[in-house]
């Protein structure tokens, strides 16, 4: 009897269609891929959950616009009458009681010290010059830091304790906000 011989059959197997789709998949993965570039100043993000609670009410909000005028507001018209007595009390703002009161339901303010009466006594127009006049916005450069004295005073209304006139508070500004 015969045998029965099994041709044998080439094991060639073309590799180049694989090698196609290997570089097609390595040139699209090289340049849809985002790097990212060496900062240098690595910046730590603080995560956004915080153990301090910040009050429900007496809240003292600072405002700075992009031109880097500060303005104020509290959210109690009696702590913010309290806060302009302490200021009158302090020799730094002449406002009589009509004035403190009527002070008191301003939304918000920033004025220079010396010029809050005239200020409060052009009625409807504040807003106008809050936002228009070259002169409005509360100082607070290094020769005449009046913010220092409103914080102090809103501080002192809120039942805070201050630091002694000996040792001020520092006040560090911050980059300007995007909303008046």
């Amino acid at each position: 009897m015969g045998r029965f011989h099994v041709k044998k059959q080439d094991t060639f197997i073309d590799m180049t269609p694989m090698s196609d789709v290997m570089v097609l998949l390595l040139t699209f993965f090289m340049l849809t891929a985002t790097f990212t570039k060496e900062e240098p100043v690595k910046v730590n993000v603080p995560g956004s959950v915080s153990d301090i609670k910040i009050p429900e009410n007496n809240l003292l909000t600072i405002f700075v616009s992009p031109q880097g005028k500060v303005f104020m507001n509290m959210d109690n018209p009696t702590a913010q009458k309290a806060m302009a007595q302490n200021l009158v009390d302090n020799k730094k703002l002449d406002l009589n009681s009509a004035q403190l009161k009527q002070f008191s339901e301003v939304p918000m303010f920033g004025t220079p010290l010396n010029t809050i009466k005239s200020w409060l006594a052009s009625g409807d127009k504040r807003n106008d010059i809050l936002q228009k006049d070259p002169n409005a916005g509360i100082p607070c450069d290094s020769t005449h830091n009046e913010l220092k004295d409103w914080v102090t005073a809103a501080r002192q209304a809120n039942g805070e304790r201050c630091a002694s006139p000996s040792r001020p508070t520092r006040i560090h500004r911050t980059a300007p906000s995007k909303k008046l």
